[in-house]
């Protein structure tokens, strides 16, 4: 068993060692960028001994410019029958792959697939990872409607050249969400911790403490979904969630109390911990500065004994600050906040963008 480096180590490795060589060998004149990009823990950085169990090796894209796709059925060629079997003791072949991005991205070929190196121009990447259109204006309602996990791995990864800028410049415009919409998503954040805070306690107050801990585990992971907004990190699927949130700067503070929550045994204890933490989250948006200060010290929800932060007053003192009128039209609605505020299906994913940007006008 070889000696495990990380996939992002390994392909560098890959790249400079083998792929780069061959490459410039026939085409001295072609100009790209290469990377290691889009679905795979090695992207996140996440990788480790169990990953190498399946569709983990040296891999990576090149990217073409539009003027040069016509080299990438030549360049497959030369690589399929020029590369090493073997890199660093890893197998360069692998099998076709099976995830639907992969099976797009890849050329098809009448024999099986030798190598994992796919030549893509910037445009049909983006085009393949988000199911946006790079020529096309990039509006509020697209941002809503892509899933973090894919813009996450659009800008994470690694470059390990890039000669024209073509994609260094695409990865810097989706580093982040543009400021208005970033605000929209952080109400819509805390609207969803307002509508269920005090419901929680309700439900174990009245006798259900395993309605009481499903409330609590959602509003657990609604705490953690708006630690990464506020900290501006793209959240990752669920296998990576709790484990990005670990190395967010919020994290040794809230990771014990949101886990205290989440092994209560009580409602009581259950609320205790979450009102701890509300009161973290309240002072890491107030240290933000984006919006009108708001307390940052639970109170009752009326005249009820249940600790809330009353989240819907952080909610409209963000939508206050939106500027953009697209998304003051939006805000102007019920804040239901993007495809992963309103849904978790995996599925959803895999739905038109069209379709899905109908639902914001």
């Amino acid at each position: 068993m070889p000696i495990f480096v990380s996939g992002l180590e390994l392909s560098r490795q890959f790249f400079h060692e083998a792929v780069r060589p061959l490459v410039t060998s026939v085409f001295p004149d072609l100009r790209y960028a290469a990377a290691l990009l889009g679905q795979g823990s090695e992207v996140l950085g996440f990788d480790n001994e169990l990953s190498v169990d399946h569709d983990w090796g040296p891999r990576l894209f090149i990217l073409l410019q539009e003027e040069d796709i016509g080299q990438r059925d030549a360049i497959g060629d030369l690589l399929s029958h020029s590369l090493p079997e073997t890199f660093a003791a890893y197998p360069v072949s692998f099998p076709a792959p099976v995830e639907p991005r992969m099976r797009v991205m890849t050329r098809p070929l009448a024999g099986p697939i030798k190598h994992r190196v796919i030549a893509i121009t910037v445009r049909d990447f983006v085009r393949v990872q988000l199911g946006y259109d790079l020529t096309q204006p990039l509006e509020a309602a697209d941002w809503l409607t892509f899933r973090s996990h894919l813009l996450g791995e659009l800008v994470a990864g690694e470059v390990y050249q890039d000669e024209v800028g073509e994609l260094t410049a695409v990865r810097a415009r989706f580093a982040w969400y543009p400021h208005d919409v970033w605000l929209y998503l952080l109400a819509c954040g805390w609207q969803r911790i307002g509508q269920e805070e005090h419901l929680m306690p309700r439900a174990g107050s009245g006798g259900d403490e395993l309605g009481s801990a499903l409330i609590g585990s959602r509003l657990v992971r609604d705490i953690m979904n708006l630690c990464f907004l506020l900290e501006r990190q793209y959240a990752p699927y669920p296998k990576w969630f709790g484990t990005a949130f670990g190395r967010l700067r919020s994290a040794p503070e809230l990771a014990p109390l949101l886990w205290r929550a989440e092994i209560a045994s009580t409602w009581s204890e259950r609320s205790e911990a979450l009102a701890q933490a509300y009161e973290v989250l309240a002072r890491l948006q107030n240290k933000l500065g984006v919006c009108r200060t708001q307390p940052s010290t639970v109170s009752r929800f009326y005249d009820r004994p249940f600790p809330v932060i009353h989240g819907e007053r952080f909610a409209q003192a963000l939508v206050a600050q939106i500027a953009d009128p697209a998304v003051r039209q939006l805000a102007a609605g019920r804040l239901i906040g993007n495809i992963d505020q309103w849904s978790d299906n995996t599925d959803m994913g895999g739905v038109a963008r069209e379709k899905l940007r109908q639902l914001y006008g």
